[in-house]
């Protein structure tokens, strides 16, 4: 890279972090969406405002303006701390609900697990790629006690976030933020969650999902697509989802299942 590319670079990713929107994402992952725009657009301006959009459309998009981190993390305290499983539960939800693909699938928690964990060995090990707020449904799964939980994302305060939370359910878990893109995790588990993931990283690159499927080492993995968009809009989508997974994955041998739910594609593979 020469100096000015290198220039433009850094400018961008500290134009990109001065944002409140922004701030907390992981500027490895910044750059690797800057690098694309700068690429593509005729000025620094423009890569930035591009970068941005793309920032919000795989991440920003799915939660709330200002997440009250602080807040939900005192409340989940006093749950754990009161003994009381129903109150965990409903902590847990109302934390869930302020993140827009956990929310979707609060109606159906108990469903969901069961109808798609049931059949699996001892749970003992699980990553969770592009995680969002879905750790806080580790009550709801069949996991082994103290099984061990990996959860990755672009944002840093999530993360710190979810370290916390987890510190608090019957887990050892792990939170850090990471690009799956160029860095996927590579440790051996028994499950790994790649819930609406997919979508998000081909809009980044379109061989990212393929490359993800292959290279996560875990027995079982449970890929899962939107059957309707943010905005509820859902005429042909997962069909749409359907017949992109059954592509990435037509060279493979893997074993795999097909869940449906409301709002929800879910494939399970077996590797």
């Amino acid at each position: 890279m020469n100096d000015r590319a290198q220039y433009q670079i850094n400018q961008l990713i500290e134009a990109v972090l001065v944002s409140s929107k922004y701030k907390n994402i992981d500027s490895d992952f910044i750059r690797y969406i800057g690098l694309q725009e700068l690429a593509r657009r005729h000025n620094l301006k423009e890569a930035i405002k591009a970068t941005k959009n793309k920032l919000h459309q795989v991440g920003g998009a799915y939660q709330e303006r200002t997440p009250h981190y602080s807040v939900w993390l005192n409340e989940l305290k006093r749950a754990a701390r009161s003994q009381n499983r129903e109150y965990l539960l409903d902590v847990c939800r109302w934390i869930m609900g302020h993140h827009s693909s956990t929310r979707e699938r609060l109606p159906i928690l108990e469903q969901f697990y069961g109808t798609i964990l049931a059949d699996l060995p001892p749970i003992n090990s699980v990553i969770d790629i592009a995680s969002g707020l879905h750790p806080l449904a580790i009550p709801w799964m069949p996991l082994r006690e103290r099984a061990k939980y990996y959860a990755y994302d672009i944002y840093q305060d999530m993360m710190n976030f979810l370290k916390e939370c987890m510190a608090l359910l019957p887990v050892q878990g792990y939170g850090e933020v990471c690009n799956v893109i160029q860095h996927c995790p590579t440790q051996k588990v028994d499950v790994a969650f790649v819930l609406k993931t997919i979508p998000c990283l081909e809009q980044v690159e379109r061989s990212a999902g393929l490359r993800l499927l292959e290279t996560i080492n875990a027995d079982y993995l449970v890929v899962s697509f939107p059957a309707h968009s943010l905005g509820g809009k859902g005429k042909g989508m997962a069909a749409n989802y359907e017949a992109r997974f059954y592509e990435l994955v037509k060279d493979k041998t893997w074993s795999m299942r097909h869940f449906a739910f409301p709002t929800e594609l879910v494939f399970l593979i077996s590797k």
